[in-house]
């Protein structure tokens, strides 16, 4: 998970560990990561970037040689699956832009 916690949402500037956009991961003997997250929105734009950037971080865990995302809406993102830190981080971006 510790990779993952270097993949930033683009639009929130906030990394996907923290905003609990992660609900699941699994690894087989084989090396491969499957990885179940969602978005803060289905129609998120930059979709595409954020799935490749958890891939790239994913494969460069030692070990893990493939790396599938399995997008999913269910259960729906919401602000309450944030964790503290998170939430710091989005105040604080919004105080300074005040």
């Amino acid at each position: 998970m510790t990779s993952l916690e270097n993949v930033m949402d683009p639009e929130v500037g906030v990394n996907i560990v923290d905003l609990g956009l992660v609900y699941d991961i699994k690894a087989t003997d084989q090396g491969k990561a499957i990885i179940e997250m969602t978005l803060t929105i289905p129609e998120c734009p930059l979709a595409d970037h954020i799935v490749d950037s958890v891939k790239k971080a994913v494969k460069s865990v030692e070990g893990v040689a493939e790396a599938e995302v399995k997008l999913v809406f269910e259960p729906k993102w919401t602000p309450a699956k944030m964790n503290d830190e998170a939430r710091e981080q989005i105040r604080a971006r919004q105080a300074s832009m005040a």
